[in-house]
């Protein structure tokens, strides 16, 4: 397949899981690759595989100062971007009474203000065909308990992507969403809990998807896929839920 030919894309968080897949696939789409990741390891991991393919910039997603720095090196790369897939995120859960302000203003850095710096930051160089594809969830739609601080980001990202819509079509950016649903990714094994606990917590949430099981990545990946190709320039302001059938319950 050749969809994404010629195109330039940068991928937020793609050193592991969604971000990481989609990397893969616009590769083998025809794109040229720019990825992004937080830590020297998940970076040297990433350069280790995608070699020569993709390059790998270490950035901290909720730096507002380090967005500037990505895009310079975006534009110093490849010269403009034709497609931008926002997935860097966060997403620590806990009850109301437990949640601190730093860890508060952590959620918000990584899931709301630096994607939103990062476009602004991007604008120069954006195409006058540009995709940009922000990464939500659909705890954005459901009451999921402890997920106040996750859900209210993804929430804040949606509005994001129907808003900047309006506001950048005029400059020929289409800004769509795509919103998983329980996807087998490393997320899961990092937020801290026991083998145990994380088996029973996997069992819940599987028992909540009509289809049966986990998400898997390739499958968001596919879907970022159309959005941000050609097939897709009418499509403007939308969301595409990928989550099994469980917010239909």
């Amino acid at each position: 397949m050749s969809r994404l030919q010629n195109k330039t894309a940068l991928i937020t968080g793609g050193t592991s899981g969604i971000g990481l897949e989609t990397a893969r696939q616009f590769i083998a789409e025809g794109a040229r690759v720019a990825i992004t990741g937080s830590s020297a390891n998940s970076v040297a991991a990433a350069r280790a595989e995608l070699g020569d393919k993709a390059i790998v910039i270490q950035a901290d997603a909720g730096n507002v100062a380090g967005q500037q720095v990505v895009a310079e090196a975006i534009k110093n790369a490849f010269g403009h971007l034709d497609i931008l897939f926002v997935n860097a995120g966060v997403a620590e859960f806990g009850p109301v009474e437990q949640w601190s302000e730093a860890a508060f203003d952590k959620s918000i850095a990584i899931n709301v203000k630096g994607p939103f710096f990062l476009i602004q930051a991007l604008l120069p160089i954006f195409s006058k065909q540009a995709a940009i594809v922000l990464n939500t969830s659909i705890n954005a739609h459901i009451g999921m308990p402890n997920s106040s601080v996750y859900s209210l980001t993804k929430g804040a990202l949606l509005t994001l992507a129907k808003t900047l819509s309006g506001e950048l079509i005029g400059r020929g950016i289409r800004v769509n969403a795509v919103s998983p649903g329980p996807i087998a990714t490393p997320l899961y094994s990092k937020l801290g809990a026991s083998e145990a606990d994380s088996k029973a917590m996997a069992d819940h949430i599987q028992s909540q998807i009509p289809v049966g099981r986990f998400g898997d990545a390739a499958e968001v990946a596919k879907t970022v896929i159309f959005l941000a190709s050609d097939e897709a320039a009418y499509i403007v302001g939308s969301e595409l839920v990928i989550d099994g059938g469980m917010s239909n319950l």
